[in-house]
């Protein structure tokens, strides 16, 4: 195999104009190479499907946390992520996901699909009280309903519920480029107020256990399981991991989804009509405008992406966003097709770290859409939709709608 030096690129990951529509420029990354050298950063940047599918795949390459220094400061955060299981590999990893994954596969997913259409019904009958029928859908129903769906199937109370977006947009703002000393003072405000609300709650469910995912995990050594119980920080750490993913990931999928199919008002129609099932359309959804653009890997010895090389503790970043719109693999891929069947996108990731609440992901995201265009099929944007000045999780803060008349 012939070994090629990456080519280089200087792009700023915390510019306005790029956030705003990374998509251009990541169009020129491929155009460069598979692999690219971030100058700024060091890292490689795996561009195209299949370079981002090997970097995802491959053993050579893991999540291998190091403790932001110093440590005593940023001990709170460290804390979070050294115990759980998205900064692990096997074998400590299969542990912690064997765990977790197997609260998860005792039916929770399932039985929430009455909750998750209860809970759609509610919203929507809010919105449907709005006077002008003029509503922000982000704050009534794409952020809300997520946040409202993960807590439940946590067993959150309803009455403890409102800091939880507060704090899991704070801890995620540190995986951004370019951060700023307020933005690392607020990750770890929120993360040893995040980390102390669970471990109440943790104590609550020994004492007091339920039918939900929560009480599952404080206990699995009474439910079957064969491996080492969670310890406490790790215990924490997935449940804040839980939270976090359900609230960030899955409101930017829902919100980013709804202004990709309100922009195409053709294949709105497609969907409404029933030309398209919903269960594809959300596909496209989650393929067109990824919520999670940029997955860091760390080489674990001396390896080759392509035929780059990668040297031991180097960084290769996996561009899922860029990977979604490549050529190669997707039919006029920068175009949104409700209707593009078969849809390989990466979303959710590949190989050991492919994303665990995928199913519940996927059954919320049907829900709500159906639900949503069932009450008003001809929705429609009002004004430009505002943009969180984020990349590597990419979302909206407003979305302004008319909601339209009822069937």
């Amino acid at each position: 195999m012939t070994v090629t030096a990456a080519p280089s690129t200087v792009l700023d990951l915390s510019d306005p104009t790029f956030v705003a529509d990374p998509y251009p420029e990541l169009a020129r990354l491929r155009a460069l190479g598979p692999v690219v050298r971030h100058e700024p950063t060091g890292l490689l940047l795996a561009t195209t499907h299949a370079a981002v599918s090997q970097a995802l795949r491959h053993r050579g390459l893991g999540r291998i946390w190091r403790d932001r220094e110093p440590a005593e400061t940023y001990e709170p955060f460290n804390t979070l992520h050294r115990n759980q299981m998205m900064e692990h590999e096997p074998p400590s990893h299969s542990r912690l996901r064997r765990l977790v994954a197997g609260a998860f596969g005792r039916g929770h997913v399932e039985r929430m699909r009455p909750r998750i259409e209860a809970i759609a019904d509610d919203l929507l009958d809010r919105l449907a009280a709005c006077p002008d029928g003029k509503v922000d859908l982000l704050a009534g129903y794409a952020e809300p309903l997520p946040v409202a769906v993960i807590a439940d199937l946590l067993g959150v109370p309803a009455r403890d519920r409102s800091q939880l977006r507060d704090w899991s947009q704070a801890i995620v703002r540190m995986y951004e480029y370019g951060l700023g000393a307020a933005v690392e003072r607020a990750a770890l405000r929120a993360s040893t107020d995040f980390a102390a609300f669970v471990r109440n709650l943790v104590d609550e469910r020994r004492e007091h256990p339920g039918a939900d995912l929560l009480s599952d995990l404080v206990a699995p050594g009474d439910r079957g399981q064969s491996a080492a119980p969670l310890s406490d920080d790790e215990l924490v750490a997935s449940v804040v991991l839980l939270l976090n993913a359900g609230h960030e990931a899955s409101v930017n999928t829902l919100g980013n989804g709804l202004v990709s199919l309100l922009r195409h008002r053709d294949q709105l129609a497609r969907l409404v009509s029933g030309e398209v099932r919903v269960a594809v359309a959300t596909e496209e959804m989650l393929r067109h405008d990824a919520p999670l653009q940029l997955f860091e890997r760390t080489a674990i010895d001396d390896l080759a992406l392509g035929d780059v090389p990668v040297g031991a503790g180097n960084k290769v970043a996996a561009l899922l966003g860029s990977a979604n719109r490549d050529a190669e693999v997707f039919v006029d891929a920068d175009l949104f097709d409700v209707g593009r069947d078969p849809n390989p996108h990466v979303g959710f990731g590949m190989g050991v770290h492919f994303c665990l609440g995928a199913p519940l992901a996927r059954m919320e995201l049907a829900i709500a859409v159906e639900r949503l265009l069932a009450r008003w099929p001809t929705l429609a944007l009002v004004g430009e939709p505002v943009r969180r000045p984020t990349f590597v999780l990419r979302g909206y803060r407003e979305i302004q709608v008319e909601l339209g008349a009822t069937p």
